[in-house]
């Protein structure tokens, strides 16, 4: 059985083709610049990567080009498009949708539904599955797995915001989370490695990257997570100013006279990391500059580090207790120095590192806890991929 995963953005489609037999993967890459002019880097596992430069005018171009390469004779993984067994969207915002779900008009149609409230992801995502549509047409099924979707069952009482119930109503106010696919990923690789059932676990989940959020998963759901509403709540992020005054928006529309796009604009896109540094918003260059004395790129490291410790005991008191922390995502997987600084002085609350060894890590799930620690750490890669093939494969057979 094989199963094709397609992740969109606005200029952008990921892609990774899976031989669900044994959950290997046959193909992956990645279209860039879509209406731009056109990059696709395309990959068979044990062969180098092909950079091949396309005219890519949309994403449907860009799709029909990657069905050429995953069916050539040259770089492909399949006889031909029949071998497809099914294809799965990875889609941000399903609002209150419980679970992945097959794909038929009223599902498309709930996705377009909820475009205000994630209008660059949700729009990529449907002009994605339009674009798959229009190359295998129909008799090819469809899965949608949603980012907000393992966040569904977290109580009213973290959810609900605390404005009028009739504006909460009106438009779907609520806290939604995100990057649910990852953190319910590492959760099950985590409980693995302890050799126990995730049911019995209290585990803070760390997704940091260029976006981040930390979840509190319990008993094997999510009690609480630090995106919101939309993604820009939470801990700082690359560009994302993290959770602020709320004040603090009409005050800048006002004294700048910015309207709700400049606003939107800048703190999802000028803020976060990127603005405490003054370096830029990639965490290597910020780390680096901070090593050579760059003041303003160490509050930006300390500041992250700082959010995140803090959410972390913040759960450990919502959950009663922690079993275990588990980071992931591009720089909690590669930012020994961050999982240093945001595990610094927890020793109290049975939380160590073993620094030798948190520095070691390769790519596959590592153990950093100190030999005494109560509550076990790990890094383990995040794969959101395979759980939207395995999502998929459920929902289709």
């Amino acid at each position: 059985m094989k199963i094709l995963v397609i992740n969109c953005g606005s200029s952008s489609l990921k892609y990774q083709l899976f031989d669900m037999a044994g959950e290997t993967v046959l193909a992956k890459g990645l279209c860039e610049r879509i209406g731009v002019d056109g990059v696709i880097i395309h990959q068979i596992p044990g062969r180098d990567k092909q950079t091949i430069e396309y005219e890519l005018d949309n994403h449907e171009t860009a799709f029909k080009k990657v069905m050429e390469l995953l069916t050539g004779a040259e770089h492909g993984a399949l006889g031909s498009v029949g071998e497809i067994d099914a294809v799965g969207h990875r889609v941000a915002h399903g609002g209150t949708i419980p679970c992945s779900v097959r794909i038929d008009e009223q599902v498309t149609r709930a996705i377009a539904d909820l475009i205000p409230l994630a209008p660059l992801h949700n729009t990529a995502a449907l002009t994605g599955i339009e674009a798959c549509r229009k190359v295998l047409g129909d008799a090819i099924p469809m899965v949608a797995v949603f980012d907000t979707s393992f966040h569904q069952t977290m109580p009213d009482r973290v959810s609900t915001y605390a404005i009028p119930r009739a504006l909460r109503e009106k438009y779907g106010i609520r806290k939604y989370g995100f990057h649910g696919t990852s953190h319910r990923y590492v959760a099950q690789i985590a409980a693995a490695q302890m050799g126990r059932e995730l049911e019995s676990l209290r585990i803070v989940t760390c997704h940091l990257g260029n976006g981040s959020s930390v979840t509190a998963v319990k008993n094997g759901k999510s009690l609480d997570t630090t995106m919101g509403f939309t993604p820009l709540d939470g801990v700082v992020m690359g560009t994302r100013c993290g959770s602020i005054d709320p004040a603090i928006v009409p005050f800048l529309m006002e004294k700048e006279g910015l309207d709700t796009a400049q606003i939107d604009n800048l703190l999802n896109k000028q803020s976060g990391l990127e603005a405490l540094s003054g370096v830029g918003s990639d965490m290597r260059e910020i780390i680096a500059a901070a090593n050579n004395g760059d003041k303003n790129a160490n509050i930006a490291v300390e500041e992250l580090c700082y959010q995140v410790k803090k959410y972390i005991g913040a759960y450990m008191a919502a959950m009663g207790g922690l079993d275990a922390i588990v980071f992931t995502a591009g720089i909690g997987e590669n930012g020994w120095y961050i999982r240093e600084g945001i595990l610094e002085g927890m020793e109290e609350l049975g939380i160590g590192i073993d620094t030798q060894v948190n520095r070691q890590f390769s790519g596959e799930p590592l153990d950093i806890s100190a030999g005494d620690a109560r509550v076990r750490a790990f890094v383990i890669p995040t794969n959101e991929e395979l759980v939207i093939a395995r999502d998929t494969k459920a929902h289709v057979f």
